[in-house]
C-alpha cells in the first residue's frame, strides 16, 4: 500500500485506539483530529517517530474541521456519544457534524471517506440516538455519495462498555437486570419473558479491520456496511454469559421495559447515568444484522466470537484472579 494521509476524527476513542494500530501497521501518516490533544497522546507510541500526530479540533468549527482534513487522502468519522451533555448533543455530533466533516473531505479532494454509524439507525426510530445517527449517514451520502457507512452491532473489547459494565455490576450487585417486553405476563414460560432484546456483539478488532478494507477497497464507495458477530444472543444470555466467564453467582432480575424506564429517571440525574430513557427505547428493537445490507463477508473478512475474545479481559473479575497471577508470578 502506498503511504496515505489519514485523517481519523474520534481517533482516540474505543473504536479508534485499534483502528490507529492497524492503519499504523500499513505506513500510513495519521491525524488525529480530537478536541483535546493531550486525549490522544497515548497512541503516538503505535507508529515510528511522526507516524501519528494529533490535531485540536473543534467538529463544530468549519475552518477547523477543514484544516483537519487538508491534503488527507483518506479520511474516517468515528464521533459517537451515548450520554448527551452540554453541546455534545446527539443532533450535533450525530445529524450535523458528520456531513460537515464529509463535505469538507469532499471539497479537500479526499478519496476514500468512512463514517462509522450504528446498528438499528432509522429515521422513523423512537430513540434519538439511533434517529440522529441516521439523518448522519443522509448527511453523509448527500455530501460524499462515494463515502461508505459501517454499521457496527454493539461493539466489544478490553475497553468496552458492555460486557465489562455488567461483570463490575457483579462485583457489587447480588442481581443483573434483564429488560423484556415480556416480563412477568402471565401465561408466559418464565418471568423472563423471551429473554429480552436480541444482541450480536461484534469484536472491536473486526470493526477496525472492516474499516481499513473498505479504505482499501475500490469496490466499497457508496455502500453502507452491517456488522454484526457470528452469533446472536438475548439479554438474558449476555447475563449468563458474562457471569459464567466471571465465574460469580448472580441472580437475574426480569424488569419491563416500564420498569426500566423508571429506573432510567431516577438515574438521569448522575453524571454518567448506567441507564437512560433512549437506551430503554433503542433496546425495544433487536440489535441485530437486518440482511438487506453488505457485511463483514463482502470485505473479505470472518468476525471472531464472543467466547473466544472475553476470557482475555472478563477473568479480571473473578474473585481468584490476583491469587491466580501470584501463582503464576
Amino acid at each position: 500500500m502506498t503511504r496515505q494521509l489519514v485523517t481519523v476524527f474520534g481517533g482516540s476513542g474505543f473504536i479508534g485506539r485499534h483502528l490507529v494500530q492497524r492503519l499504523a501497521a500499513t505506513g500510513a501518516v495519521i491525524r488525529i483530529a480530537i478536541r483535546y490533544r493531550e486525549d490522544a497522546h497515548f497512541l503516538k507510541t503505535m507508529g515510528d517517530v511522526g507516524q501519528i500526530t494529533t490535531l485540536e479540533t473543534d467538529i463544530n468549527d468549519l475552518s477547523e474541521v477543514k484544516r483537519a482534513v487538508e491534503d488527507a487522502d483518506w479520511v474516517v468519522n468515528l464521533v459517537g456519544i451515548f450520554h448527551p451533555r452540554g453541546r455534545h448533543t446527539f443532533e450535533n455530533l450525530h445529524a450535523k457534524a458528520p456531513g460537515v466533516i464529509a463535505a469538507a473531505a469532499k471539497e479537500a479532494g479526499v478519496s476514500r471517506f468512512v463514517h462509522v454509524s450504528a446498528m438499528g439507525a432509522s429515521l422513523d426510530a423512537e430513540s434519538e440516538y439511533a434517529r440522529t445517527k441516521a439523518q448522519g449517514e443522509q448527511e453523509v451520502f448527500s455530501a460524499f455519495p462515494e463515502a461508505v457507512v459501517i454499521r457496527p452491532s454493539v461493539v466489544f473489547g478490553p475497553e468496552d462498555a458492555f460486557f465489562n459494565l455488567f461483570a463490575r455490576m457483579a462485583i457489587f450487585s447480588p442481581f443483573l437486570p434483564v429488560i423484556d417486553k415480556n416480563a412477568w405476563k402471565f401465561g408466559c414460560k418464565s418471568v423472563f419473558g423471551d429473554g429480552g432484546p436480541k444482541f450480536q456483539p461484534v469484536y472491536v478488532g473486526d470493526v477496525a479491520d472492516a474499516i481499513l478494507s473498505a479504505l482499501q477497497s475500490s469496490e466499497a464507495g457508496g455502500k453502507t456496511y452491517e456488522l454484526g458477530g457470528p452469533h446472536v444472543y438475548t439479554m438474558r444470555q449476555i447475563m449468563e454469559m458474562t457471569l459464567a466467564e466471571i465465574r460469580r453467582d448472580r441472580w437475574l432480575l426480569p424488569m419491563t421495559f416500564g420498569m426500566a424506564r423508571f429506573q432510567a429517571a431516577l438515574m438521569r440525574i448522575w453524571p454518567k447515568p448506567l441507564l437512560t430513557r433512549d437506551q430503554v427505547l433503542m433496546m425495544m428493537r433487536d440489535n441485530v444484522v437486518s440482511g438487506n445490507y453488505s457485511g463483514f463477508s463482502d470485505l473479505g473478512l470472518e468476525p471472531t466470537t464472543a467466547e473466544s475474545i472475553l476470557p482475555t479481559y472478563l477473568n479480571r473479575f473473578r474473585r481468584t484472579h490476583r491469587q491466580m497471577v501470584s501463582r503464576e508470578a
